[in-house]
C-alpha cells in the first residue's frame, strides 16, 4: 500500500525532503499561493502547526502557481514573504504544479485517494488541503474555504488516534 513515505520533494532551500521522516505524524498538505484571497489562512496554518506540533503535527505547504498565477515568486521570494507576513515556520516546499502532466507524483497520489466534491480529481484552487494520519493514509480533503481553524476537530481526532510504530 503506498502512503505519503515513499514521496519526496524539494524545499524551498532546495534540500530533498523524503517525506518519510513523517512517520507516525499527522500531515496536513495544502497548495499555497500567495497572492490569493486564501493567502490570510497561512496565519490560521501556522497556528495550527504551532499548536500541535509537539503531539506528532506538521503541515506542509507547496506553492503552486497553476490557479490565476498566484504564486509568481521564486523560492528566496516565496520563503521572505511567508516569513515576514506570516510567521511561517512549517516546512514549504519548491513551486509545483498539482493538476495536469506535470503534477507532482504526491499529489496525484493525494487526488486518488480523496476525490473532491462530486468525486473530482483535480484541484479547483489554491489552499486545497489533505489530513493525512499517522499511518501515512489520507483521511480526508477540504476545500479552499474551509479554515484552517475549521480544521481542528478533524486534527484533534486524527492525533487522538492510535500511533502507528514502524520496526
Amino acid at each position: 500500500m503506498t502512503s505519503i513515505h515513499v514521496f519526496s520533494a524539494p524545499s524551498l532551500t532546495g534540500e530533498i525532503i523524503d517525506f518519510s521522516r513523517f512517520r507516525n505524524q499527522v500531515v496536513l498538505a495544502v497548495n499555497v499561493a500567495s497572492e490569493c484571497g486564501f493567502t490570510p489562512q497561512y496565519e490560521g496554518l501556522e497556528a495550527l502547526y504551532r499548536d500541535y506540533k509537539d503531539r506528532g503535527f506538521v503541515v506542509l505547504g507547496f506553492p503552486c502557481n497553476q490557479f490565476g498565477h498566484q504564486e509568481p515568486g521564486n523560492a528566496d521570494q516565496i520563503q521572505s514573504f511567508c516569513s515576514s507576513t506570516y510567521g511561517v515556520s512549517f516546512p514549504l516546499f519548491q513551486k509545483i504544479d498539482v493538476n495536469g502532466p506535470q503534477a507532482h507524483p504526491f499529489f496525484i497520489w493525494l487526488k486518488n485517494e480523496k476525490a473532491g466534491v462530486l468525486g473530482t480529481r483535480g484541484i479547483k484552487w489554491n489552499f486545497t488541503k489533505f489530513l493525512l494520519g499517522r499511518d501515512g493514509q489520507v483521511l480526508r480533503r477540504f476545500g479552499s474555504s474551509t479554515t484552517p481553524q475549521e480544521l481542528r476537530p478533524s486534527v484533534e481526532q486524527a492525533l487522538a488516534a492510535p500511533d502507528v510504530h514502524y520496526t
